[in-house]
């Protein structure tokens, strides 16, 4: 008789853990050869200079797909996009449910029709402090403060361990419009005695001390808004609805009135109200107002921090907003930091601003700004409340996830997990490292194609990008001789205007050059003119500029 095998709680991250974004994670309870499964978030991130063309990459969900007939839900811990960005692009094909807080799921509802998205998930409800299972998992989601509303911890109960995931995550005594990490509840598992494994943000682990306050930076916006002698525009993430309650307390201290200019901070603050997010805040005018109002009766919030080219933050640095004009003497506030990759197109925003004399603050100045995770006394804080016995760093590149797991070695904790994405760890009933376990990857969104990176033609671009292309086009008959062309098309070479032969010019004459040394019989053989002239062309060229172009070469034989 065989043996059976064990239940055994394993943990395998698929996005997230050796990165910032695309996070996603699968819990796996079961005897190995027959375990059911929950997936926490599933993220997106956003394409660099080396992925021309595409919109956003999520993390490839094709083990999930291997294993489709035992997962069991989606659960979100909250609506950033690199937590729950991919939801609708990936999870239908699953057909499982999707557990969300009411806020999370407001926001997947307002993304999909804004976004124009067919498919569709089915959504269940999510309330914090309230359990609910799906199959052999006890799950609670556990407030903790961020800067989205109805941001949650997870506590994942099964017959043999718990896990804390903790998803994003801080310490803030007095958030803004939000409740704070209720660290009560935390304590109260930890002293419950039940063998624990912590799951845990690593996005600040390399600083020390504790997170800055949302109180903090709402005091200073306050008074910069009070102090600015004309016009004061803000900008802001659009989903830190604390940071926009902030704003118009200030404005209404001040005596000024709140302008809103980009659809998703109407469509997230829209959200926030009909929750009752918002109570007492006056509803915020829309952009035609804001010639309305007097120079110094006005604030400002406009989305676009990451310098996005079409936001309302960057028409207006252009002077190309069809509403909002600001002019010298007026402040400009960023309250927010830069997405690494985005450093250049903020640090251009803000040049535009000043060379027009327009007063730039930004977190460099004064604290406008603060993060939505924790440092390591918080994170110290957080292995005292749940004291676990295992410790797995995610949410994080290389040197986050090592900085925390040497914190939590220094803090005493006796099993700390190095995972990258990919990995299974196994968490109870001990623990274990299984390295590259299973397949991962990345998708590519590439206009409305799903794709993975060897079929997104993103190499192809980056090769036309440094190259540019030359395409020749001939026709030849049997006897070889030229009955048609050559016809030459260039883009993206320099054109040099002063030069003693353009390029156009070169092209030509190493085309008929070459056709010409080419005897006729052989003519008639078009893969034979085809490497030749890609390859005279690429020599030429290259001894010329320097670079080697693409070069493409249609023979047609008639």
């Amino acid at each position: 008789m065989a043996k059976a095998f064990p239940d055994e709680l394993v943990f395998v991250p698929l996005g997230g853990v050796g990165e910032i974004g695309m996070n996603m994670g699968a819990y796996g309870f079961g005897p190995r050869n027959a375990r059911k499964w929950i997936v926490v978030d599933c993220g997106v991130t956003f394409a660099g200079p080396s992925q021309p063309g595409i919109e956003l990459i999520m993390a490839d969900p094709t083990f999930l797909e291997d294993n489709a007939d035992d997962v069991l839900a989606l659960i979100l811990t909250h609506s950033h996009e690199d937590h729950y960005g991919a939801v609708l692009d990936l999870w239908p094909a699953f057909d499982r449910p999707v557990y969300a807080t009411d806020f999370t799921a407001a926001m997947l509802t307002a993304k999909r029709a804004a976004d124009n998205i067919v498919d569709n998930v089915a959504i269940r409800r999510m309330v914090v402090g309230q359990p609910f299972t799906v199959g052999p998992f006890t799950v609670e989601a556990i407030n903790v403060a961020h800067s989205i509303p109805e941001s949650c911890a997870l506590a994942i109960t099964t017959s043999i361990g718990r896990v804390i995931h903790t998803g994003d995550w801080k310490l803030d005594p007095n958030p803004t419009g939000n409740a704070p990490t209720d660290e009560k509840r935390l304590a109260e598992l930890g002293a419950e005695g039940v063998p624990t494994a912590l799951i845990c943000d690593s996005t600040n682990a390399l600083k020390d001390g504790t997170s800055p306050s949302e109180e903090a930076v709402a005091a200073n916006l306050a008074e910069l808004i009070a102090s600015a002698p004309h016009r004061v525009a803000i900008t802001t993430f659009a989903s830190n609805v604390g940071r926009l309650i902030a704003v118009a307390r200030a404005a209404e201290q001040a005596g000024r009135q709140v302008v809103m200019s980009g659809r998703a901070m109407h469509r997230i603050s829209t959200i926030a109200r009909e929750l009752g997010m918002m109570e007492g805040i006056a509803p915020f005018l829309d952009q035609d107002a804001f010639k309305t109002l007097p120079r110094n009766k006005i604030v400002v919030l406009c989305t676009g921090s990451q310098g996005e080219a079409r936001a309302a933050v960057a028409r207006i640095a252009r002077g190309e907003h069809p509403a909002i004009d600001l002019n010298a003497g007026d402040r400009m506030i960023f309250s927010s930091w830069a997405i690494p990759g985005n450093e250049r197109e903020v640090i251009d925003l803000q040049n535009m601003f000043i060379d027009r004399g327009i007063e730039i603050v930004t977190q460099n100045d004064r604290l406008v700004h603060t993060t939505g995770h924790p440092r390591r006394e918080e994170l110290k804080r957080m292995y005292d409340l749940v004291k676990p016995q295992t410790l797995v760093p995610v949410h994080g590149e290389a040197a986050h996830l090592e900085a925390h797991a040497a914190l939590g070695r220094q803090h005493g904790i006796e099993n700390v997990v190095h995972a990258r994405n990919g990995d299974m760890v196994r968490l109870f009933p001990d623990v274990s490292h299984f390295p590259g376990e299973v397949r991962t990857g990345e998708l590519y969104l590439d206009g409305n194609i799903l794709c993975t990176p060897d079929e997104s033609g993103v190499k192809e671009r980056r090769r036309l990008s440094f190259g540019g292309h030359i395409v020749v086009s001939l026709c030849v008959n049997g006897s070889g001789q030229v009955v048609s062309g050559p016809d030459v098309s260039i883009e993206g070479l320099p054109q040099v205007e002063d030069d003693d032969e353009s390029v156009d010019a070169l092209v030509r004459g190493v085309v008929n050059g070459t056709l010409k040394s080419i005897p006729p019989k052989r003519r008639s053989d078009p893969e034979l003119v085809d490497s030749a002239l890609q390859r005279a062309v690429r020599g030429e060229v290259n001894a010329w500029w320097g670079k080697k172009p693409n070069v493409t070469v249609f023979v047609h034989r008639i």
